[in-house]
């Protein structure tokens, strides 16, 4: 019946992950499948990835999944995640029966690229997921605030980002605090560590004191090599 409704894609739900016949059918339309791992060890999970393979499926990704309904977030145990990532080496992802978007959210942070979660248009509705679904406002926080935690993931990166840029002047530096003479030998009663940052850093106070200024220097001038002998 899918395939005559033209289904782009199969998620294999949790229950069914032990039915290696289902899963190599599915697999057999050479469609996208996403499996749900609720309930299974890590051999059966990689018996379902096997049973896919074989059976076609070039385009696979797998759910961490706990399948009790609500389920408590404590039962997730995240840092599954990664290890899967590692373990299987497929697109991984949640499914998220917890009843806010806390636990999705934080998956996000672990490497998950799918979430998966209940949606009703009414939570009051008395339908059998209606009590642990997300309603229209919810289903929008999950949306927009997974896309800023996974922006916010970004790259490995040290130093300055570009928001920081204008606020080095809040650094500390080193400056020049009494009036000095071109010649004159440089002492900790000079030169003092203070904001804004436009100095030498303050680490090399040590280093300068007992060498000596080219020029006449005024007091609040920054620090820097160029003014050194």
């Amino acid at each position: 019946m899918l395939e005559d409704l033209n289904a782009p894609a199969y998620k294999i739900a949790s229950l069914e992950i032990v039915d290696l016949p289902l899963i190599k059918y599915v697999a057999s339309t050479r469609k996208p499948m996403i499996i749900s791992t609720g309930l299974a060890n890590a051999e059966e999970i990689q018996e379902a990835i096997e049973a896919a393979r074989e059976g076609g499926c070039k385009e696979l990704a797998i759910l961490h999944c706990v399948s009790s309904y609500p389920a408590p977030a404590v039962d997730y145990n995240l840092r599954t995640l990664p290890d899967m990532k590692k373990k299987f080496g497929l697109v991984m992802g949640l499914s998220d029966h917890t009843i806010d978007n806390t636990t999705a959210i934080a998956s996000v942070a672990l490497g998950a690229s799918i979430i998966e979660k209940h949606v009703t248009l009414d939570r009051n509705g008395g339908g059998a997921d209606d009590s642990f679904s997300l309603e229209f406002e919810q289903l929008k926080e999950l949306c927009i605030n997974s896309k800023i935690a996974w922006d916010s993931l970004g790259k490995v990166h040290y130093g300055k980002k570009s928001s920081e840029k204008n606020n080095i002047k809040f650094r500390r530096s080193l400056y020049f605090v009494q009036q000095m003479n071109a010649g004159e030998v440089i002492t900790y009663n000079h030169i003092r560590s203070i904001r804004p940052g436009f100095g030498l850093k303050p680490k090399y106070i040590s280093k300068l004191i007992g060498m000596k200024v080219k020029e006449n220097i005024s007091p609040g001038t920054a620090v820097n090599w160029n003014l050194i002998v």
